[in-house]
């Protein structure tokens, strides 16, 4: 008897009911795995591998680092003289897949055959047999169930690019570390590790021509940027109070050529022109005032800025054999270009209106250099400011807009939205989680991204090249740290580039990511522990009743158009944010907030309150003091009462603060003030304001 699943029914028979086949309940079954396959057939009986180890034969055409890999996983795989001897037989090569048809990318996609005799794994490359083997070592965990299940495992990605992204920057971490979590990624087939190796934190790659960015810009006096980031400043290696570090050119070396055995392309990211504080402090003649500590920001209007540029992406590119390199272009403050001399004239020169337009002059000559050099650039979606360089990549992370229209005008992006893919937000609730940089991003959120919006096209979809995980370290200093924030995270991540569109079940993800965590934490990861999971604010997940609720507000000072939450309504709407001021249910304002309520008549008050966040690392803060004033005219009000900040504003944590005010009143008109806090930037989030 045959059991036919695709990859929605394998999702829905880890939940299937007792009365079921439950084939997730037999050892080896490929209903376990993630990310989940394309398409199975579940047949009769097991296949046993041997107790003292599976001899594996390999054979057809450019099969070379298997051999190699299979001896280096320690499960006793041994090689056998014969094919009929062996365990495990592995084809790759057209003849190996003459007949077969795969519905996705033919370069990755295998079929997987185990019967009673024999296990085969046939693939037209090496890197499809290799996701196969994946495949079968989830299975098997690893070498430690031996009984599979007979099946028949068709198999290919659904994106060519799936990937992880790791900042070295803000903590360095050893090539050790990366080669590890590369272990991790090909077992979960992710393909593309994104290396951002220098920020304003620090350099961390060797480049010959200038000795001075891992001599001094490699290093800086605090071990832990949250320490470094209050005194910006770089020491030099020999300091006895010296941390950070950098990958030599043999460390590198060393760390891609880990990564072709594991079929993993590593794309090194040297970010322009902003976030380049460290350049500015070891070069300053390539900033705009030409003095250390000042500028954050390469100057576009001074050519050495590009024979540095050039000579640094040389070095990258002998090095790197990837076809593209990352080049940055997010959040440059740009604020040095508008009163420079040489940026003046450089837009004088090239007839540039504006500096959106400075900052497109220099990705497109960096682009065109970048080319010369048979490679293709990536960039964050600012790249888009003033103009898109004709062959460039997007990486779309504020959000889909910036891919979106990338795409429809021709360009291939990768989808990274930091709603869905920034994996430094918190992904529990933030009082039972380590210190994160803000934001709430449980599984489930990650898992429910899908990257093809209703409305793009199929020509779009041709130049949506797939997705990425990012996990920036701000406030992750230890490694153990950063592999609890990616795991299970980038078990989604792999899932929503690998499996087919329209398959997901939660429930079932969820059983599977239970499986493969505790399978990881075998292999010395670290992970979340997703069965302890607390899940959303308590507070957001049922409406308040209170006498301000569907009310008209009117906004003495408006709402900022980045957070409207539901508009004008947003206040008084009986609905309650959850952890984080991205799940559209918190209103923020980049000023203070003054608002009145209009109650339709008057009525006894004996409470007037609001929650408000404060996420110190994404500069949101708890007010100075919240004032509340009553009337029963709308002209003439009083003051109330009012609430101050009883928080110390040195307090880093994720925490939500009630402000109130009790009294015993009649009013139609409640007028609420909030101001904020006095760090420059503070903005303020509200979620409710509760009147009874």
């Amino acid at each position: 008897m045959k059991f036919i699943l695709t990859c929605l029914a394998l999702c829905l028979a880890v939940t299937a009911s007792a009365e079921e086949k439950d084939t997730s309940r037999i050892p080896g079954s490929p209903v376990q795995i993630i990310p989940a396959p394309e398409r199975t057939e579940i047949d009769e009986g097991t296949f046993r591998l041997p107790e003292s180890g599976a001899a594996f034969y390999i054979k057809g055409e450019n099969s070379g680092q298997l051999v190699p890999y299979l001896e280096s996983l320690g499960n006793g795989f041994v090689p056998a003289g014969r094919q009929k001897d062996a365990d495990i037989v592995i084809e790759t090569g057209d003849k190996a897949v003459k007949g077969l048809v795969f519905k996705g990318k033919e370069d990755e996609a295998y079929r997987l055959e185990i019967t009673p005799e024999q296990i085969r794994i046939k693939a037209l490359t090496e890197a499809g047999a290799f996701y196969g083997l994946q495949t079968l070592l989830q299975m098997t965990r690893e070498g430690k169930v031996r009984e599979l299940q007979c099946c028949t495992v068709t198999d290919s990605p659904r994106f060519g690019y799936r990937g992880l992204h790791f900042d070295v920057s803000r903590n360095f971490r050893s090539k050790e570390f990366l080669m590890k979590q590369m272990e991790a990624m090909a077992l979960l087939k992710l393909n593309r590790m994104h290396l951002h190796l220098t920020d304003g934190a620090g350099w961390r790659i060797e480049i010959e021509k200038y000795p001075r960015l891992t001599g001094f810009a490699a290093w800086r006096p605090y071990a832990k940027w949250t320490d470094w980031s209050a005194d910006p400043v770089y020491c030099e290696q020999s300091d006895p109070a010296a941390a950070g570090g950098f990958y030599t050119k043999d460390d590198i070396r060393e760390i891609l050529a880990y990564a072709e055995r594991l079929h993993i392309e590593v794309i090194p990211e040297i970010e322009m022109p902003g976030h380049s504080e460290e350049v500015m402090a070891a070069y300053p003649e390539l900033s705009c005032s030409g003095e250390p500590y000042r500028n954050s920001d390469f100057c576009p209007g001074k050519e050495a800025t590009f024979t540095f540029l050039e000579n640094v992406l040389t070095e990258v590119m002998e090095l790197f054999p990837s076809q593209y390199v990352h080049i940055g272009g997010d959040e440059a403050s740009k604020s040095g270009w508008k009163t420079c001399p040489d940026c003046l004239r450089r837009m004088q020169e090239e007839g540039l209106e504006n500096v959106d337009e400075l900052q497109s002059y220099l990705i497109h000559r960096i682009e065109e250099f970048v080319n010369s050099k048979g490679k293709k650039i990536i960039g964050w979606d600012e790249i888009l400011q003033g103009g898109l360089a004709p062959n460039a990549t997007v990486m779309s992370w504020r959000g889909t807009e910036g891919g979106i229209k990338a795409l429809k005008s021709g360009h291939d992006v990768i989808m990274t939205p930091g709603t869905y893919c920034y994996l430094d937000y918190t992904q529990d609730a933030p009082f039972k989680e380590p210190e994160a940089i803000g934001g709430y991003l449980p599984l489930s959120k990650t898992y429910s991204y899908e990257p093809m919006e209703e409305g793009m096209s199929e020509e779009d979809a041709e130049h949506l090249l797939g997705v990425q995980g990012n996990l920036w370290s701000e406030y992750i200093h230890e490694d153990s740290h950063a592999e609890y924030m990616y795991y299970p995270r980038a078990f989604a991540i792999a899932e929503i580039g690998w499996s087919p569109a329209g398959t997901k079940d939660y429930e079932g993800f969820r059983e599977r990511a239970l499986e493969l965590c505790g399978l990881l934490q075998e292999k010395g990861y670290s992970t979340f522990d997703l069965r302890t999971e607390y899940g959303d604010r308590k507070e957001s997940q049922s409406a308040l009743e209170h006498l301000a609720k569907g009310c008209k507000v009117t906004y003495n000072i408006r709402y900022t158009d980045q957070y409207p939450a539901g508009g004008d309504g947003a206040l008084t709407d009986g609905i309650c944010g959850g952890w984080t001021y991205g799940d559209k249910k918190w209103q923020g304002f980049f000023s203070d907030a003054d608002v009145t309520v209009d109650l339709g008549s008057v009525k006894p008050i004996h409470y007037v309150g609001a929650t408000f966040m404060n996420v110190t690392g994404a500069w949101v803060h708890i007010p100075q003091k919240m004032e509340v004033y009553i009337s029963e005219d709308g002209e003439d009000f009083r003051l109330l009462g009012t609430a101050y900040q009883d928080i110390s504003d040195k307090q880093n944590f994720i925490f939500f603060k009630q402000y109130s005010v009790i009294c015993n009143e009649k009013a139609r008109y409640v007028r609420v003030y909030a101001q904020r806090a006095t760090r420059p930037g503070a903005c303020l989030f509200i979620d409710e304001l509760v009147v009874n």
